[in-house]
C-alpha cells in the first residue's frame, strides 16, 4: 500500500515534465515549419506558359533530331498551302505529324487513313497549342512500296474516271498509212520495231519521236511526244514504247499526264513497254497493251501477204455472198409473182394498157382531123400567093447577086495580088537580113552555158564552157585564153 502510494507520487511528478517537453518540442517544429514554408515561399520559380513551353520544347527537340516512326494514318487533311496534316496512331496512344509542301511535292504517293506508314523526321513543339509533333521528312508504305502504293493510287482513280473503259478505245486502222513512234532513239527497241515492219511490210511509213524513257523529265518529253503526232496528224496509229526494267525504270510510263496525254490522243495509241509481265499506266490507258514492242510491230500492221491472201479470200467470199443473195431474190420475186396481190396488179396493168391504147388511138384521129383542117387552110392561102410573079421577083434578085460577086471577085483578086508581092518582098527582105546569111559568110554566133549570147569577152571567165553557132551545125568549146 505504501508502494502504490510512492508510485502514484512519482507518477504525478513525472507528467508535467513530460507535457513540458512536448510543449517544447511542439514550439520548435513550429518554428522550424514556419521557417521551412517562409523559405520555400522565398525560392519557388513561377512560369508562363510560354516559358514553360520553351523550356520543354529545349529539352525534346535536342534529343529527337532523327527519329523514325511507324503507325496508322487517322484524320489526314491537305491544306491550300499544300502542307499535310495527319495523326499516326497504334492500340496505345498517337502522334500528330505534319509534312510540309516541300517536302510533300516529292511523295510517289498519297497519304491516305487507314494505311500503314513509316515517317522519317524530328520531334518538335508547337506553342500555339502547347503539343509535340512528328515534323516528316520522308514517308513510306509500311509493307509495300512507295512507288506501288502510288501505282495503285492513280490506277484506282483514272479506272474511277473511266479511262480504261473499253468503250473509249479507238480501232486501229486495218492498213496505216504511217506510224509515229515515241521512243528512245538510241535503245533496241526502234530497232526491233523498223526490223519487224520491214519484214512484214518493206515500205510502211515511221515516224520517230525520240524521247527520254526514264530520268527526270522523261514524262514530259513522252508527253510531247503524244502530243505531237496527235495534232499534226501525221500518222495513223502510234506506238508508245520502252525495253524493259524495274519499277522505277518504267516509272515515267506511270505518271498521271503520260496517261491523260494517251487518253486524250485523237490517234490510236499502241503501248508496247517493258516485257510481257510488266504493266503499266499507260497500259491501261491505251487503246491496245502489247507485251513487248516487237508485237507492238507484229500487231499494228500485218504482213502483205496476209493482206493479198484476206483480199482474195474475201473476194471469194463476197462472190459467194451475192449468188446466194441473188439467187434468194430471185426466188422470192418468183413467189411474189405467184402471190394473188401481183396477179391482180398484172390485170389491172393489163386494163390500163388497153385503156392507153384507146387514149392513143383517139389522139391520132384528133390529130388527123386538125391536120386536115391546115391542109384545107393552107391551100386556100396558096392560091392567093400563085396569084403573084414570084419568077420575076427571083430573077431580079438573081442578077442582082451575080452582080454583087463579080465586084467581090474581082476586088479579092486585086488584094491578094498586092498580098503575094508584099509577101515576096517581107520574104527578099527576110533572106537579106536572116543570121543564117551572115553566117554562111564566115560569122558564128557564141553563147555561153546558159544560152546567153556573148558580146563581151570580159563577160566570159577562162575556163567556161561556150557553144559556137556555125552555119551549119554548132560547136562545143572551152574558154583558154581572152583578150
Amino acid at each position: 500500500m505504501k508502494k502504490l502510494v510512492e508510485s502514484n507520487a512519482e507518477s504525478e511528478t513525472i507528467a508535467p515534465c513530460f507535457l513540458l517537453t512536448a510543449f517544447r518540442l511542439l514550439s520548435f517544429c513550429e518554428v522550424t515549419l514556419s521557417q521551412a514554408l517562409f523559405n520555400f515561399e522565398i525560392s519557388r520559380k513561377i512560369y508562363t506558359v510560354s516559358d514553360l513551353t520553351q523550356a520543354i520544347r529545349n529539352l525534346i527537340e535536342p534529343k529527337f533530331l532523327d527519329v523514325w516512326v511507324t503507325g496508322e494514318v487517322s484524320n489526314y487533311r491537305m491544306a491550300a498551302s499544300g502542307h499535310c496534316y495527319f495523326t499516326l496512331k497504334d492500340e496505345t496512344a498517337q502522334l500528330r505529324v505534319v509534312c510540309f509542301r516541300n517536302q510533300a511535292r516529292y511523295l510517289k504517293f498519297k497519304p491516305q487513313d487507314g494505311i500503314s506508314l513509316i515517317a522519317r523526321g524530328r520531334i518538335c513543339v508547337y506553342e500555339a497549342r502547347g503539343e509535340y509533333q512528328l515534323m516528316a521528312e520522308y514517308l513510306e508504305p509500311a509493307g509495300i512500296g512507295a512507288l506501288q502504293l502510288a501505282f495503285e493510287q492513280l490506277k484506282q482513280k483514272l479506272a474511277a474516271e473511266g479511262l480504261f473503259a473499253a468503250s473509249r478505245k479507238k480501232p486501229l486502222p486495218i492498213l496505216p498509212r504511217a506510224i509515229g513512234v515515241v521512243t528512245s532513239p538510241d535503245g533496241a527497241v526502234i530497232r526491233d520495231i523498223l526490223r519487224v515492219l520491214r519484214r512484214r511490210f518493206p515500205n510502211m511509213n515511221v515516224t520517230l519521236y525520240p524521247v527520254r524513257v526514264q530520268g527526270e523529265g522523261a514524262a514530259e518529253e513522252i508527253v510531247q511526244g503524244i502530243r505531237y503526232f496527235s495534232q499534226r496528224a501525221v500518222v495513223d496509229v502510234m506506238i508508245v514504247a520502252r525495253g524493259g526494267g524495274s519499277l522505277e525504270d518504267l516509272w515515267a510510263f506511270n505518271e498521271e499526264i503520260v496517261a491523260r496525254a494517251i487518253a486524250s490522243s485523237n490517234v490510236p495509241v499502241i503501248s508496247a513497254v517493258g516485257h510481257e509481265t510488266d504493266f503499266t499506266i499507260a497500259d491501261f490507258v491505251a487503246d491496245l497493251r502489247a507485251p513487248t514492242p516487237s508485237a507492238a510491230a507484229e500487231v499494228v500492221v500485218r504482213r502483205r501477204e496476209d493482206f493479198e491472201a484476206e483480199l482474195r479470200h474475201r473476194e471469194r467470199r463476197m462472190s459467194q455472198l451475192m449468188s446466194l443473195k441473188f439467187s434468194e431474190l430471185r426466188q422470192h420475186l418468183t413467189e411474189l409473182t405467184m402471190h394473188h396481190g401481183f396477179q391482180t396488179m398484172s390485170a389491172r396493168l393489163a386494163e390500163r394498157a388497153q385503156r392507153l391504147d384507146d387514149l392513143l388511138a383517139a389522139i391520132e384521129r384528133r390529130l388527123s382531123e386538125r391536120l386536115n383542117e391546115k391542109r384545107a387552110h393552107w391551100l386556100r392561102v396558096s392560091a392567093g400567093v400563085l396569084r403573084l410573079d414570084f419568077r420575076r421577083i427571083l430573077d431580079l434578085k438573081r442578077a442582082r447577086l451575080q452582080e454583087i460577086r463579080s465586084r467581090f471577085s474581082a476586088e479579092f483578086a486585086r488584094t491578094l495580088v498586092e498580098r503575094r508581092n508584099r509577101l515576096a518582098h517581107l520574104q527578099a527582105i527576110l533572106r537579106e537580113r536572116s543570121p543564117l546569111m551572115i553566117l554562111n559568110r564566115g560569122y558564128s554566133i557564141t553563147r555561153d552555158a546558159a544560152g546567153r549570147i556573148i558580146r563581151d569577152a570580159t563577160a566570159v571567165p577562162a575556163g567556161s564552157e561556150i557553144s559556137i553557132r556555125l552555119a551549119q551545125g554548132e560547136l562545143g568549146a572551152r574558154v583558154i585564153s581572152k583578150k
